[in-house]
This record gives C-alpha cells, sequence and structure tokens, in this order.
C-alpha cells in the first residue's frame, strides 16, 4: 500500500544495504515492465512518463501503483518508508506486497477508492504500523497522504500518485508537550520541577545537556544535566544539584533569563567562557529560552555537541515547553512559600528532641496529609514524670489547618502541665476533657473533635498504664524467643474529648524486648476500604519487622498499610531494651573532609566497642555516603549519631535545616551524588529518612550476629 512503511525513515547511510537515489532509479528503470501492466518503457503513454520521471525525480516519497492490479512503482524516499520491502516490491501488485496490512482501513480501501472513483484522497494523520529492522515488535508511525488518479493521455484513470510525509516526529513532540504537561501539573517543589523539566528537555530533544534557571535573591540557581548522565532511582529521590550563578553572569542562560530574550546558536562555542566542565566545554549548538512568566524569571537551554540548526519547530517547541516550565515554577514557589509556614507551625509545636534513657528507646515520625502544605492537629509526646515513670502520648485534633494546629498546641501542652501534676490517665484525659469542652464553647462549636491515648511506662515495674479518648488501640509487639507478634491492647476506648469523656485505664505487662507502637488513624484508614483490613496490615508487618528498634518500626508503620491517604500520619514508638544500649554522636562540620573525619570517628568507636569487623566495615560505609549526601544536598552541618545494643547498630546522619549553597570545590570532593543509597539498602536490614522542619534525619540499622 502506498505510504505503508516497514521501518521509520533514516539516511540511507544509517541502513546497512540501502539504496542511494542514483540505485533505486536504475532499479526502477531496469525493471523488466514487459511483463507487467505498465508494459515496456517504450510504450507508455506520455502522460504516464510524466508521472514516472516527476516520481523518480523528486525528494519527496511518491509511489505510482498502476492498471488494475495497481502495480508499483516509486522512488528513493519511498523505497526508505517501505524498508525491507524493497526492492522485491518494484512491479509488484500493491496487494501482495503489503498483504499484511492491505484489510486495515486507510490500507487497501483508500487505494482502490481512489483508482475506482477517481477521487482524490488527502489524509492528514493516517497511522500506520511500522516493522522495525531490528526485530523489535511494530510500532505507530503518522503521516500526511495524498492519493491522486492517474490519468493517461485519453483522460482514463489509470493509476494513482501517492506522495507521503512522514510527520510522526512532530506528532511525538505533541503528544510529548502534552505528556510533560500533565507531569508538570503533578509537581509540587521546585525540585520537583527541575527534575522533570530536565529530563522531558534531555528526550524530547535527543540533546547532550539541558539546563534549568531560576531566580534568587541576588542571582540565579541553575541546574543541569547531560547525556549518558547515571542517574539511579536514589538520585530521582534527592534534590537536583544546584549551582548559583552571579546575577550580572554573562552565561547565555543567564542572559536569557535576566532580559527574557531566547538565544540561538546554531554553532560555536557558547559555553567556552562560563563552562565548569569537560560537558560545558563541547557543546557547540545551544538554545535558550526564557520561563514567560510574570512571578518568576529563569530560563531553559538545551545543548549540541554538533552544529544544529534550530528549526521554526523546534524554536515553537522550546518555548512552549518554557512556557510551562514557568507556570509550573510559579506553583511551586507558592506552594513552597505556603508549605514552609505551615510546616513551621505543624512541627514548632512538636518535641524536639525526646527523652534518652539508658533500658527506653523512643523514637517517633510524622508526615502531614493532604498535599503537604496544611498544617494539621495529629501530635505526639514523651517525657519523663516527677515519679520517674515515663509520659507518652499521641493525639488528632481535626482538621488541616492554622486552627487545628493552633488547637493542637493547646492541647499537647495542657496535658503535659496535667500530667505532671498528676500522671494517672484517667485523671489526665479528665482534665483535658473540661479543656477542651470550654475551647468548643469559647468558639461556639459543637465540632472541636480531639481523640487522644495517654499512657504511663514504669520501667522498674516493667509495666504500662493507658487510657483512651476516642483513639485507636496501641499495638504492642512482644519478642519472645521464636517468632515475635504484635497485639493490639484491650483499652477500653471512651468518648472522645470535650464529649464527656469518662476515661477509663487498663494496665499491662511491659517486658523488655518490647515495643508500644501509638498511631493516628492515618496510618491505618483508606479510602474504599475496611479500618479492619489496615489494622491487620499493620499489625502483620510490625510483627514481620527485623527487630523492634523504635525507628525501624515507626518507619514500617508508615508505609504498612498500601495507597496514598489524606490525613496526618503519626507515630510514636517506644522500646523496653532487653540490655542497656551504648550511644555517642559527633557534630560534622559542612566541610569537603568532614566524611572522612567521620569514618575515622566511628571506626574507632565500634572497633572499641567490639563490634565484628564485617558490621564495621559496613557501617562506616554506610555512614560515609549519608554524610556526602548530607553536604551534598543539605549544605549545612549536620550530627552523626551511633546507637549499639545488644541486637543491632543503628546510625541517623540529620542535617541542620535548610539546604544551603554547595561550592564547586564540595562538590568535585563529594561526587556520589546519591548512589550510596541504593548500597545502603544492600548492606543494611533496614533503613529509612525522617524529615523534620529543621532538616531531615536519614537512617540505617545493621541486626548483630547471635552472641
Amino acid at each position: 500500500m502506498p505510504g505503508m512503511v516497514g521501518r521509520v525513515p533514516t539516511s540511507a547511510a544509517a541502513v546497512p544495504g540501502a539504496r542511494s537515489a542514483h540505485g533505486t532509479a536504475s532499479a526502477i528503470l531496469g525493471h523488466p515492465w514487459g511483463g507487467t501492466a505498465l508494459g515496456p518503457p517504450d510504450s507508455w503513454d506520455p502522460a504516464v512518463r510524466a508521472v514516472v520521471d516527476l516520481v523518480l525525480s523528486s525528494p519527496v516519497p511518491m509511489a505510482l501503483a498502476y492498471g488494475d492490479q495497481l502495480v508499483l512503482l516509486y522512488n528513493d524516499g519511498y523505497a526508505e518508508l517501505i524498508g525491507d520491502r524493497h526492492p522485491a516490491a518494484i512491479g509488484r501488485p500493491a496487494a501482495e506486497v503489503f498483504v499484511d496490512v492491505w484489510h486495515l482501513p486507510g490500507v487497501g480501501d483508500v487505494l482502490e477508492r481512489t483508482y475506482r472513483q477517481g477521487e482524490s484522497v488527502l489524509e492528514k494523520e493516517a497511522v500506520l504500523p511500522v516493522d522495525r529492522r531490528d526485530g523489535h515488535a511494530a510500532e505507530q508511525a503518522t503521516f500526511t497522504r495524498g492519493h491522486s488518479p492517474v490519468r493517461d493521455s485519453a483522460g482514463r484513470v489509470v493509476g494513482v500518485l501517492t506522495v507521503a510525509a512522514q510527520t510522526t516526529q512532530v506528532t511525538n513532540h505533541l503528544e510529548s508537550l502534552s505528556d510533560f504537561a500533565a507531569a508538570l501539573a503533578g509537581t509540587l517543589t521546585l525540585d520537583d520541577v527541575a527534575r522533570v523539566a530536565l529530563r522531558y528537555a534531555l528526550d524530547a530533544f535527543d540533546a547532550d545537556r539541558v539546563a534549568f534557571a531560576v531566580d534568587d535573591p541576588g542571582g540565579w540557581r541553575t541546574v543541569r544535566r547531560v547525556r549518558g548522565e547515571l542517574l539511579d532511582e536514589a538520585d530521582e529521590r534527592l534534590p537536583p544539584l544546584w549551582r548559583r550563578v552571579s546575577g550580572d553572569s554573562t552565561a547565555p542562560l543567564a542572559v536569557t533569563a535576566r532580559s527574557g530574550v531566547p538565544i540561538f546558536t546554531p554553532d560555536g562555542q557558547p559555553m567556552r567562557e562560563h563552562a565548569v566542565d569537560r560537558h560545558d566545554q563541547k557543546v557547540r549548538a545551544l538554545a535558550s529560552v526564557p520561563l514567560r512568566s510574570a512571578v518568576v524569571r529563569g530560563g531553559l537551554a538545551v545543548g549540541y555537541h554538533q552544529a544544529h540548526p534550530w528549526s521554526a519547530a523546534e524554536r515553537a517547541l522550546l518555548s512552549a515547553s518554557a512556557e510551562l516550565v514557568g507556570q509550573a515554577t510559579e506553583r511551586a514557589r507558592r506552594f513552597e512559600t505556603q508549605h514552609g509556614t505551615a510546616q513551621l507551625l505543624q512541627r514548632s509545636m512538636l518535641p524536639e528532641h525526646l527523652p534518652d534513657l539508658p533500658r527506653l528507646r523512643i523514637a517517633a515520625r510524622y508526615d502531614p496529609g493532604v498535599d503537604g502544605n496544611a498544617a494539621g492537629g495529629d501530635f505526639y509526646d514523651a517525657f519523663l514524670l516527677p515519679t520517674g515513670g515515663l509520659g507518652v502520648v499521641l493525639g488528632d485534633v481535626a482538621g488541616h489547618d492554622v486552627q487545628a494546629a493552633a488547637r493542637m498546641g493547646q492541647v499537647r501542652a495542657a496535658l503535659r502541665a496535667l500530667a505532671l501534676a498528676d500522671p494517672r490517665p484517667d485523671a489526665v484525659l479528665t482534665g483535658l476533657d473540661r479543656l477542651v469542652a470550654s475551647l468548643g464553647a469559647e468558639a461556639g462549636t459543637h465540632e472541636l473533635f480531639v481523640t487522644v491515648v495517654f499512657g504511663v511506662i514504669d520501667a522498674d515495674r516493667r509495666s504500662i498504664t493507658l487510657a483512651s479518648a476516642g483513639h485507636p488501640a496501641p499495638l504492642l509487639r512482644r519478642s519472645p524467643p521464636g517468632q515475635p507478634r504484635a497485639e493490639y491492647l484491650d483499652l477500653p476506648t471512651g468518648a472522645p474529648l470535650g464529649l464527656g469523656c469518662r476515661p477509663r485505664t487498663a494496665t499491662m505487662a511491659f517486658a523488655p524486648g518490647d515495643t508500644l507502637l501509638l498511631f493516628s488513624d492515618g496510618v491505618v484508614e483508606r479510602r474504599q476500604q475496611s479500618l479492619s483490613v489496615g489494622l491487620a496490615r499493620l499489625a502483620d508487618v510490625v510483627a514481620e519487622a527485623t527487630s523492634g528498634d523504635p525507628r525501624a518500626l515507626c518507619a514500617v508503620a508508615t508505609a504498612a498499610v498500601a495507597g496514598a491517604t489524606e490525613d496526618d500520619v503519626a507515630v510514636l514508638a517506644v522500646e523496653y531494651a532487653v540490655r542497656p544500649s551504648r550511644s555517642a554522636a559527633m557534630e560534622m562540620p559542612a566541610e569537603p573532609t568532614a566524611p572522612s573525619r567521620v569514618r575515622h570517628w566511628m571506626t574507632e568507636q565500634l572497633t572499641e566497642w567490639q563490634v565484628p569487623e564485617t558490621i564495621v566495615g559496613a557501617a562506616v560505609l554506610c555512614t560515609s555516603e549519608l554524610t556526602t549526601n548530607a553536604l551534598l544536598h543539605a549544605g549545612t552541618a549536620a550530627r552523626v549519631e551511633i546507637d549499639l545494643s545488644a541486637e543491632r547498630l543503628l546510625v541517623s546522619v540529620s542535617d541542620s535545616g535548610t539546604r544551603g549553597t554547595v561550592t564547586r570545590a564540595q562538590t568535585d570532593t563529594l561526587s556520589s551524588r546519591g548512589r550510596g543509597l541504593g548500597l545502603i539498602e544492600q548492606l543494611s536490614d533496614a533503613w529509612g529518612t525522617d524529615p523534620t522542619v529543621r532538616g531531615s534525619t536519614v537512617w540505617f540499622e545493621i541486626l548483630l550476629p547471635a552472641g
């Protein structure tokens, strides 16, 4: 079928065995046409001969299907389109050449209708299968095709002339732009926008280097990707490596971002004065286009190592892409501003440090629900009581706004004050009930919904005393010899606070090796899923955990139930250690030599504690990767903590907050680019990340061999 393809068009030189234009014309003219309906060339009708001359001399793919059998004659461009069907297709009926697709709509029927009825047909977007030479499955190619009846000197229709122009690349670009817009719509932060924009630009334009810039106080923040740069799953989870450029920089991308005027260099050395490495030095062709945003300034750049003429279509596509990036950048800026304010309020009301006790290990985790842009009402706390016990609490104030967070702060502060005066759980919750009722009356609402569970752990008596006001019962993981198990405590739930709560207490054993897990309903509730399913899944996952370490259990619990939740997620875990653990910490400065210093310190410390040599090697290597990533992606000082118990070694690296500027010297020295997280996953038994308003903590756990 004229217009049907055998492969994606490429240059003749790129296809082994492909014929040149001269070779195709020679094959056509040398074919024994006397045995076909067309007859020998010296007998061709003048009108038909003129069509043949037109076909053979045209650089545009053309084919003539002649006579009732629609015998094929075509030029070099068409031969390239049909791939392996050439040269056997010369002089054969079209229905035989394209027997595998002749029956498809828009193939044989169009050609025959044009021939039988003498009507011209224009197909602006014909989608046809492509048989690839490399043995892969057929692809879809898009064409614009025109079919015109060919008449002889007497005016009779004797054939069909097909002109085919492949538009697959244009169609793919439009589809890619649509996918790009959809991907950008799902971004929240500027880091997200940068990741999506760079990945799209590198693939869509088949570029060697792409870069993105956005305005920053006093200058520009830029980030780039180069072809062949290895990015694994761990890199995609980490923030991009931004570089800072001065506001008056004359680099092409900075000039475009500052002036709003695009720059297109088809050949030259556009990065010569501003190259930071060999990847920049190799760029010969560069396009820089502004983001076209009224709120933020920036630009998008695409570069090649070879000369590249920038066509009008490419310029338009680049401009449209940059406009989409500009819109996404505006949204990201608004989100980060609102998100930072909301999360600062949220987390400033949560405890900055949990008690550090020899036998009771404590960890907590909080993840905001919805889109992470609103403050919520979930809270947790753990504090020492005058009696020597440990008070633990987890609660939920309904709502996802600043008012909910403010009420949460009032409830948490009041609870600690009540517990320090009288630590009995039922007395504490009774006092809180009066407070919540008073707050509701003051606000003129009866919709102030607060649930909370409060308990007192007595390590000496090996017991827990708890009371609940409408909150899910805590989960207790016990670790007897053999298979650990997890069970929900038989605790009277009671009514939520503010509704005349009459809490009752329950006391149960809490032995060495046990871990208590308090959680909010966001951990187990999912839309279109029974609550019992989520509760059962949480219990199973906690029981199957490699250890009862509280930090590991918090990470396991928050990811136990599949599916997204719109609610906040809060978890607090307390482990009664079999034996007291040993711990040490080191403050790591934001210097390129810091990872080396941490390695030496940690090796000495673990060796002194007589940790097995194989464990020391794995732990030091993992810690080195975490400290390197902290410097690369936080740019600030960090704190390294190690905790050794009889069962496991726990290491955490916490950065101090806002990601700062990483200098060129640092990026050269610290070059792991996040691939260490994949290594940590292999060498450790569990690992996770705990984001906080003051930064983030990445930790890992390695189990120790028995004995």
